[in-house]
Order: C-alpha cells, then structure tokens, then sequence
C-alpha cells in the first residue's frame, strides 16, 4: 500500500478579490516526483508556498505523516525549497554556501565535512569547493542551491519553478538531472512549473491546475493521451480541439463527418468536445481521406513536419514525416483510438 507523505484539504487562499486557491484537496504519495503544472496565476506557487509554511491557507489543512502542521513556521516543517532565483550567498563559496544550514544546526566539522563532498558528488560538482558564485555558470548555480537544499535530509523537496532561468539546452539537462537525484534519493520532490514538456520529462504524477483548482491529476502519459477536459487539452501539448456530437456509444459526429470512436457512456446527440492530436492524424491521397483540404502551410521541424491544412469547417495542426506540397489537396483519417471525446466543462 502506497503511502501518502503529504495530505492537503480543503485549502483555501484570497488575495484580496483574487480567489487563488479554492477549496483544493489532493494527497501527495512518499518518494514521487510530483510537478504542479499550470499557467500564470493558477495557484501552484501559492500551494507550495503553503506546504513549505510561506502562506497561510484561509482555511484548511496541511498533513505531514497524518499531522497537521498548518500552524508550524517553515523551520519546523520536514521540507526545503528551492527557488527560481537561488538566493545562493555571494560572499560564500561553494562549500560554505553548501555548508550554511548545518554550521547554523552546529553539526560537528567531520560530518559537515563529509556531507558536503557527498553532495557535491551527488550534484556533479566535485572539486568545486573553493569556488566563487559569481564564477559559477546558471546551471552549476542551480546545483550548489538544490546540494544546499538536500544537506539537510529534508523528507520532501520543493521547488518553484528552479530551471526557468536557465537556457533550453541547458533547461534539458538539468531535467534529466533533477529526475536522476530524487530516484537516487528516493525523497518525494514537488515541482513547480509552466512547462508542459518539463512537466511530462520529469514527472511520476502530474497535476494540472487552472483557476485555484485541479483539473486533472495522474500519470504523464494519462494527462497527455486522455486529458479530462478541453483546458487541458489544449495546455499539454498541441491538440486539434473542436464541438462535437455524441450519436451513440462509438459513434460520434463532427466537421458533418460519422466517425467511429471508442468512447461510450454518453448521452445520445450530447454535445462534446473532440481532441486530436496533430501526430494522430494521417496523410492520404485526398480521394481516400475521410476529411479533405488544402495545404497552407509546412514547416520543417527535423523529426516530423508541422503543417496547417484547411478544411471547410478547420484548420488542422497535422504532425507527419510525409511532405505535402503547399496548396495541394490531401486527405486526413483518424483512427477510432486517436478520437479523444470529452464533455463539455464551463471554465
């Protein structure tokens, strides 16, 4: 049985007029990897600010091991953060900024000592003890604040958005980083951030959040290939996302085209969102597609080509390795499992 680190319930938080959280619950399980995804101002900050004892809820609960420790300041909560700016000390070197918390807890010099060249191996900055901050690239930076953070054998990691000032390339590998030292730690991390693809990189659970509440919670693959509602859709990655009707159970109609799907348990003629991803939809000779348009547009994008083709009721996002000239007609097919259908939700 798996056991959960971390129980939220009922959180609430208003700024103001601004609800930004609303009524949240969800249960965070020990040793994950868990990233709040989300776009500006959807609550996600806010709810690590409030695991970490930065915020206090308006009302609700924060359970730690089944104990509620929504009154403890920070320093008493089994959790450290790491921010997007590192709050590294400038006139400290690596091994005392690495150093700093345990020197305030006066652990003794041999065990202070032997930690900090253990973390130092760990974040891949062995023989950078003497180092400067200011001589440190952004990356090294980030991993001096994560060694830093894990010296203090926190149960639980939070960070808040930490790659974001970091260049793509080196946005990448720190990803692939973070995701090594929390399955070599075995300690649960939860992650803030904007981005869909760090978000689905890095992550054993994603949780999807607009407007102070949750739109869906589960698995990388689950968010991406079954998402709950239009919203998150169109967050996670690209999606062709259009009105729809339910005929029947495997029978749905759209673009005034039947198609078959593998979608049941809705109410006949209900009006549905349908999602498709641009990967999903296949290139044909224009007299066999079941839809038909015209080329608009064709980029080059290395592994696959990104075009927009016009059909009479769409634009289609298409994904395929197949050239199609501009301006030619070409027909599309989408397969039954490739025909995601949602109900409709009010945001």
């Amino acid at each position: 049985m798996e056991q959960n680190i971390i129980e939220i319930k009922g959180i609430s938080k208003t700024f103001e007029d601004n609800c930004v959280l609303d009524d949240l619950s969800l249960k965070i399980r020990k040793n994950e990897f868990l990233t709040l995804l989300g776009p500006s101002g959807c609550g996600k900050t806010t709810t690590l600010k409030i695991i970490a004892g930065f915020e206090e809820a308006d009302n609700g609960e924060v359970l730690f091991n089944g104990k509620d420790i929504s009154t403890l300041p920070p320093y008493k909560r089994p959790v450290n953060t790491v921010f997007q700016k590192y709050a590294l000390f400038p006139h400290m070197n690596v091994y005392e900024n690495i150093a700093f918390g345990l020197k305030i807890k006066k652990t003794p010099k041999d065990e202070i000592d032997s930690k900090v060249k253990e973390m130092l191996k760990l974040v891949s900055l062995s023989g950078f003890e003497k180092r400067k901050i200011e001589s440190l690239s952004g990356g090294q930076q980030q991993r001096v604040a994560i060694a830093r953070a894990l010296i203090n054998e926190p149960e639980v990691l939070l960070l808040d958005e930490p790659l974001g000032a970091l260049d793509l390339k080196l946005r990448k590998e720190m990803q692939l980083e973070l995701k090594r030292i929390q399955q070599r730690l075995g300690i649960t991390f939860i992650f803030v951030t904007h981005d869909q693809e760090e978000a689905l990189t890095m992550s054993d659970t994603i949780i999807v959040m607009n407007k102070g509440k949750i739109q869906q919670m589960g698995s990388p693959e689950d968010i991406y290939n079954e998402p709950s509602n239009a919203f998150v859709a169109d967050f996670i990655g690209e999606s062709n996302i259009l009105d729809g009707v339910m005929l029947e159970d495997y029978k749905v109609k759209f673009c005034n085209t039947i198609f078959d799907c593998v979608d049941k348990g809705f109410n006949k003629d209900e009006l549905i969102d349908v999602v498709v991803r641009p990967e999903d939809i296949k290139i044909v000779d224009s007299n066999d597609g079941m839809l038909k348009g015209i080329v608009k547009s064709i980029i080059f994008k290395g592994v696959h080509y990104e075009m927009e083709v016009e059909e009479e009721n769409k634009t289609w996002i298409i994904h395929n390795t197949k050239f199609a000239e501009v301006n030619s007609e070409v027909g599309l097919d989408i397969y039954p499992e490739d025909i995601h259908i949602m109900r409709k939700v009010s945001q």
